[in-house]
């Protein structure tokens, strides 16, 4: 019997915590991963008693190495592509737009699509081993699931094209001088996350919908998606299809 690739549970505080669990596969996300984080944000923004959302991955090597490759590697053209990369978008947009705070726990390595799923969330809380950065350049394609309009809303534009355009991979404590990263905390403190709430989850929801107002007068779903297209359209060029080539021959040796 093939274990759940996630796990979701409220815990004593209201929080709501969404557990990729996909460890083998550096908790890399697939179709069921997607189908499943959407059905648990719709959960959330349900449920008027849950004070804040947090993801996390499982394991204490991975947050996220971002999309499947051995499974989206088979989309070839930019329209398939776009199929794949504008469903993770609207999900994502929803967890930007989430009625509530929301927390991305860092637990490991963090890179390509797992950094556009901390970039949704308000706060990026990592472990001191965590290790994060937007790679999608190394594979001839930009943030495909409109990470890259969603890190300008988080971080400074200098920061932020720093971080896009060089595709390194950042030292937790380095991120955190880039302004990415909220808070470096100990493995076995990050059950303190509720410390920092104060407990009506109607004051939270109302400051988190002031936010979510800004975002929605200047467009931010209209340009993740315009983001995402030319994702899709760099995605069929084969300079793409020879780099994931590469990585997937490299990760078999």
């Amino acid at each position: 019997m093939q274990k759940s690739k996630t796990v979701t549970y409220i815990d004593e505080h209201q929080l709501f915590w969404f557990q990729i669990n996909r460890p083998d596969k550096r908790n890399a996300v697939d179709y069921d991963v997607m189908n499943e984080l959407e059905q648990a944000l719709k959960e959330v923004e349900g449920n008027p008693a849950i004070r804040a959302f947090i993801i996390t991955g499982a394991g204490e090597h991975s947050f996220c190495s971002g999309g499947d490759l051995s499974v989206f590697h088979a989309l070839h053209t930019k329209e398939e592509a776009y199929s794949m990369l504008s469903k993770m978008g609207e999900i994502l947009y929803s967890l930007m737009t989430l009625p509530v705070p929301t927390y991305a726990l860092i637990n490991g390595i963090a890179i390509g699509g797992g950094c556009e799923i901390a970039s949704a969330c308000d706060q990026r809380w990592a472990l001191p081993h965590a290790k994060l950065g937007f790679v999608q350049g190394k594979l001839g394609i930009t943030t495909g699931w409109g990470g890259a309009s969603m890190l300008f809303e988080k971080i400074p534009s200098p920061q932020a094209l720093q971080m896009l355009n060089s595709a390194t991979i950042y030292p937790a404590e380095v991120a955190e001088k880039l302004g990415y990263v909220q808070k470096i905390v100990p493995s076995n403190e990050t059950h303190t996350l509720h410390e920092g709430l104060v407990q009506s989850s109607g004051v939270l929801r109302s400051y988190k919908q002031a936010l979510v107002k800004k975002w929605e007068q200047t467009n931010l779903k209209e340009r993740m998606l315009a983001e995402i297209e030319q994702c899709a359209y760099l995605w069929e060029q084969d300079e793409h299809h020879n780099a994931v080539a590469r990585f997937l021959q490299n990760k078999k040796k």
